[in-house]
């Protein structure tokens, strides 16, 4: 029984890395352009919706360029194979860290990144894994959205996560979506000195 989890899982593994594939190819085609950082992928794009406020003071309008982070799955998932949930867990938020760094840089040295007013971002984790890297977090205004990011998410969860659907179980009420969000000059202020390091 457990090996035919361990297949079916392994299959559904299979599946979703071909989807996010497909996924990643139609992104470049509604993106100003896609670049990778470490275990990041960072997508220009145009935000839409209504405007936030973020806690520095400025605001992120509709039609303002922004940088939307997406976690590089197929590594994460290696992670959890190679290390265990947990170790997965550490490594995912120390290469997360680097990618952060790396992406500072870039906002000074990278012309195709000049225009880019902030960083923003769809996660469950907020909890744990972006713990301390210095996102502000958003509610999901859109009703829509929400309800489909919840969905989404949590399949994502369900599907790479080697204990996905005992989390799931367990803590269904609190992997609630959240919009992460950081601006510019809160990027460059945070990570500025750690880039040199």
């Amino acid at each position: 029984m457990d090996l035919l989890k361990s297949i079916s899982k392994k299959s559904m593994q299979s599946i979703w890395m071909t989807w996010e594939a497909v996924f990643e190819w139609f992104t470049k085609f509604r993106s100003a352009s896609c670049k990778k950082y470490g275990i990041c992928k960072l997508v220009v794009r145009r935000h839409h919706g209504k405007s936030v406020e973020c806690h520095d003071g400025e605001w992120v309008h509709s039609g303002d360029w922004v940088g939307e982070l997406h976690l590089d799955n197929r590594q994460v998932l290696k992670f959890s194979k190679e290390l265990g949930p947990d170790r997965a867990a550490l490594s995912t938020a120390r290469m997360l860290r680097k990618s952060m760094k790396q992406i500072s840089v870039a906002m000074e040295t990278d012309p195709e990144l000049a225009h880019v007013k902030a960083l923003t971002g769809i996660t469950l984790l907020h909890r744990g894994i972006i713990h301390g890297l210095g996102f502000e977090l958003h509610p999901l205004e859109s009703k829509g959205f929400r309800i489909f990011s919840t969905y989404y998410l949590r399949l994502l969860l369900r599907v790479l996560h080697p204990g996905g659907k005992q989390r799931m179980q367990q803590n269904v009420q609190k992997l609630v979506p959240k919009m992460l969000l950081m601006t510019r000059q809160s990027l460059l202020t945070r990570y500025r000195k750690e880039a040199l390091v």
